[in-house]
């Protein structure tokens, strides 16, 4: 028979603290790798916009091509989180919800 888990010993443990601790990481690191895109492009609009004016196609610029770029990176920053979530995160927060409930 298992003794039931209480919420404070969950909170106070080496796994909630490293998962919080993973999180963490992960979400600076992503968020960092979005800031440096989005303001990568903007000091790319602001240091050289002959480059970005640059026709590639009949109407397409150089500047639509790398802001496209920005907007699937950003998709891709979020992907990663979301497999990372679904893959690493959920599960350690299921079975440490499961330690609570469990009787």
């Amino acid at each position: 028979m298992r003794v039931k888990t209480s919420v404070r010993e969950v909170l106070d443990s080496a796994e909630f603290r490293g998962l919080v601790a993973r999180r963490w990481r992960i979400s600076m690191l992503l968020s960092a790798l979005l800031f440096i895109l989005y303001y990568g492009y903007i000091i790319l609009i602001a240091l050289n916009p002959q480059l970005l004016s640059r026709r590639v196609g009949g109407a397409t610029t150089v500047g639509i091509l790398l802001a496209a770029a920005v907007i699937a990176g950003a998709w891709v920053l979020t992907a990663a989180y979301v497999v990372w979530a679904n893959s690493h995160y959920d599960p350690s927060v299921a079975r440490l919800r499961r330690r609570i409930q469990e009787d």
